[in-house]
C-alpha cells in the first residue's frame, strides 16, 4: 500500500475515532437522563471507548496495516487528542475527570506496544494482543465492577471477567502467529488479568497490562511454543 493511501487510511482512522469518543457524549446524556450518577455515567464510556475505538481498531490492524509504524502513529495522534483537553483545562466531560488521565496512558501504551512487538517479532497477531487485553479485557472488567458497586474499584469480580474474555483470546491470537504461541498467549492473558488489580502512582493498569504482556510474549518467543 503506498504512503499516500496509509495517510488516508490513518486519517479515516482518526476520524472513526473522534466519531465514537464524541458519540458517547450522547450516551453520557442518555445515562444522566436516567439519573445514573456522573461518575458512572463517565466510567462506563471510557470501557465504551476501550473497546469501540482501541479494541476495534487494534483488532483490524493486521489485516489494513502494512507497516508497524503505522500503529505507533495512530497511538501518539490518540495520544494528543485526549491529551489536549487535560491541557486546555477544557476536559470531555462525558469520558474526562481532572483526577484520572488514564485515557492518555491508554492511547499511548496501544500505540507503542503493537509498534514493539510488531517491529522486533515480526508479526501482527501477538502486537495486538496486549493492546486487545487491555482494550476488551479491561473493558469488560471495568462494567461489571461498575454494575455491581457503582464506582472505580479494584475487586476481583472483574478479574474473573477479564480472565473469561482474555484467555480465549490470547490462545486464538497465538495460535495465528508464526510459529503459534497459543500456550504463550494463555500465560500472557493469565499474567495480564493478575495485574490489572494493581497501579503505582502514574503507572496504571493500562501500562501494566501492556508491559507485563508484551514481556511473556518476547519469553515465548524466545523459548517457542510449548505444545508438540
Amino acid at each position: 500500500m503506498s504512503s499516500m493511501n496509509e495517510t488516508i487510511l490513518i486519517a479515516a482512522i482518526v476520524v472513526y475515532g473522534l466519531f465514537i469518543i464524541f458519540g458517547t457524549k450522547w450516551v453520557f446524556e442518555f445515562m444522566m437522563a436516567r439519573n445514573m450518577k456522573e461518575n458512572v455515567a463517565i466510567y462506563y464510556n471510557r470501557k465504551i471507548l476501550h473497546m469501540f475505538c482501541g479494541g476495534l481498531i487494534g483488532a483490524m490492524a493486521p489485516s489494513i496495516l502494512s507497516e508497524p509504524i503505522y500503529a505507533l502513529y495512530i497511538g501518539i495522534v490518540f495520544t494528543v487528542i485526549t491529551y489536549i483537553p487535560y491541557y486546555t483545562g477544557h476536559l470531555l466531560y462525558w469520558v474526562q475527570t481532572n483526577d484520572n488521565k488514564n485515557d492518555v496512558n491508554f492511547c499511548f501504551m496501544a500505540g507503542v506496544s503493537v509498534y514493539i512487538i510488531w517491529e522486533l517479532l515480526g508479526d501482527p497477531y501477538l502486537a495486538i494482543m496486549p493492546l486487545l487485553f487491555m482494550a476488551f479485557g479491561d473493558g469488560v472488567t471495568g462494567i461489571a465492577r461498575n454494575i455491581k458497586f457503582g464506582y472505580r474499584t479494584k475487586n476481583p469480580i472483574g478479574n474473573v471477567f477479564m480472565a473469561i474474555v482474555c484467555i480465549p483470546m490470547g490462545y486464538y491470537l497465538g495460535d495465528l502467529s508464526n510459529p503459534a504461541l497459543p500456550i504463550w498467549g494463555v500465560i500472557a492473558a493469565i499474567v495480564a488479568t493478575f495485574v490489572e488489580r494493581y497501579e503505582f502512582g502514574p503507572i496504571d493498569d493500562n501500562i501494566l497490562i501492556t508491559v507485563s504482556a508484551t514481556i511473556v510474549l518476547f519469553i515465548g518467543n524466545e523459548v517457542g511454543p510449548l505444545t508438540g
